[in-house]
């Protein structure tokens, strides 16, 4: 993803008190993901049952750094809804995590991710004369 696109789809990268709220939505989400991914390789013995879960995890590996926050946001999502509705059982889990992985599409990834670091805006200074 270009450095510009990104820096378009989110004119600031939050920082303070709204920027640490993105950073807890986004371990949260990550660390989830990546249990249930975990779970999900010890439990099923093929690997088409287990392919959502597995890619699940590996975006939220990238949810955790906060690379790729749109793209990663968005595959949850898909891959959580395809879960909730392929599967018997309790949705829920698989419905928040959809909507989690949305919310930080549209949201961004905030100030303390790697994306703010590669793609953020630069602040130059220029000593005072």
């Amino acid at each position: 993803m270009n450095g510009t696109v990104l820096q378009r789809l989110f004119s600031t990268f939050a920082n303070g008190w709204p920027g640490t709220g993105l950073l807890l939505l986004r371990l949260l989400t990550g660390a989830t993901l990546l249990h249930y991914g975990i779970l999900g390789l010890s439990e099923a013995p093929q690997f088409a049952s287990i392919a959502p879960q597995v890619i699940g995890a590996g975006a939220g590996i990238l949810l955790l750094v906060g690379l790729w926050t749109p793209v990663a946001g968005a595959l949850v999502a898909i891959v959580e809804v395809w879960i909730a509705f392929s599967r018997p059982g309790d949705t829920w889990i698989p419905i928040m995590l959809a909507a989690l992985g949305a919310a930080l599409a549209m949201v961004g990834p905030g100030a303390w991710s790697v994306d703010a670091r590669l793609f953020g805006r630069k602040h130059i200074d220029f000593p005072e004369r």
